[in-house]
């Protein structure tokens, strides 16, 4: 299968490259910036793929400029469904990458694709609109969206919390500043998602939300703990208030049944073992 992917340079668009050229599939990237509409809907033409799987997007809250959330998020989604749309022979499947930081803050746990969205920051909730606009193209295209939660891998970008308590541990740095310390999270695989991406592109139902994670979160106390173990270093853990979100998500655990229903194979990866992936990956302990 030929499969336009978006973020093919990004932490997740090279994991999911090589997973699914692994299972055979042909993988064009899209060169393409998101925001230049003609640019998008020329090379669109030209691959006519036969799915494609949009991971591009600006992630990182923290982002310094927040109207690019939605100039990329949004309005770069938009200008390639548009061209997607204008395709002689429409793709099989059309993956996006949304984000479970659209449900914000809630007292549900395990979170189900139900929910309703309550978004608490710029990201999110340019997530969110990207969802709801995508909806108008579903009379013209099988769309699928997925909210991943949490992951992490080797090669994630160091603003992240786990890559850079890694790092710290990595090169058993005496100290770190850290944010709000009382969060709760997945920290799931990059591996785990991609095969989910993979899965969801075969199997996955047009017009259809499904949370991407594994139910299983952990503190930031434990990962902390893990790495300790693991590397036989004890790190000074300060909070430095610059850190701080006003609009912190303090847990975000999600329900997998209905990605488990659909797929039926995926198991994660435990948390343990990503961190001794990252540990080990260009890195000396």
């Amino acid at each position: 299968m030929k499969i336009l992917l978006t973020g093919a340079a990004g932490f997740t668009g090279r994991f999911f490259k090589s997973a699914a050229e692994a299972a055979g599939h042909h993988v064009l990237p899209l060169l393409a910036d998101l925001t230049d509409k003609a640019a998008v809907a020329s090379e669109v033409m030209q691959v006519q793929p036969d799915a494609v799987v949009h991971l591009a997007a600006i992630s990182f809250v923290g982002h310094a400029d927040d109207t690019a959330f939605y100039g990329v998020n949004v309005v770069g989604t938009m200008n390639l469904l548009a061209a997607l749309a204008a395709l002689p022979v429409k793709p099989s499947k059309v993956l996006l990458a949304s984000s479970a930081n659209v449900y914000g803050n809630c007292d549900a746990s395990p979170i189900t694709e139900d929910q309703s969205a309550s978004p608490v920051n710029h990201y999110a909730m340019s997530k969110l609109a990207m969802e709801h606009m995508a909806r108008t193209y579903l009379d013209r295209l099988p769309i699928v969206i997925t909210r991943p939660f949490n992951y992490t891998g080797p090669g994630q970008a160091s603003n992240f919390l786990i890559p850079k308590l890694v790092s710290h541990f990595a090169q058993r740095a005496p100290t770190i500043e850290l944010g709000n310390l009382h969060v709760e999270r997945e920290f799931n695989d990059v591996r785990m998602v991609c095969d989910a991406y993979l899965a969801l592109l075969d199997k996955g139902l047009a017009g259809e939300i499904y949370n991407v994670c594994s139910g299983q979160p952990h503190t930031l106390q434990q990962v902390i703990g893990m790495l300790t173990e693991i590397t036989g270093h004890h790190l000074d853990v300060q909070v430095n208030p610059a850190f701080v979100r006003v609009n912190e998500v303090h847990r975000l655990c999600g329900s997998a049944h209905k990605l488990m229903a659909c797929t039926e194979q995926l198991l994660p990866y435990t948390l343990q073992e990503t961190l001794e992936w990252m540990l080990t990956d260009g890195q000396q302990l």
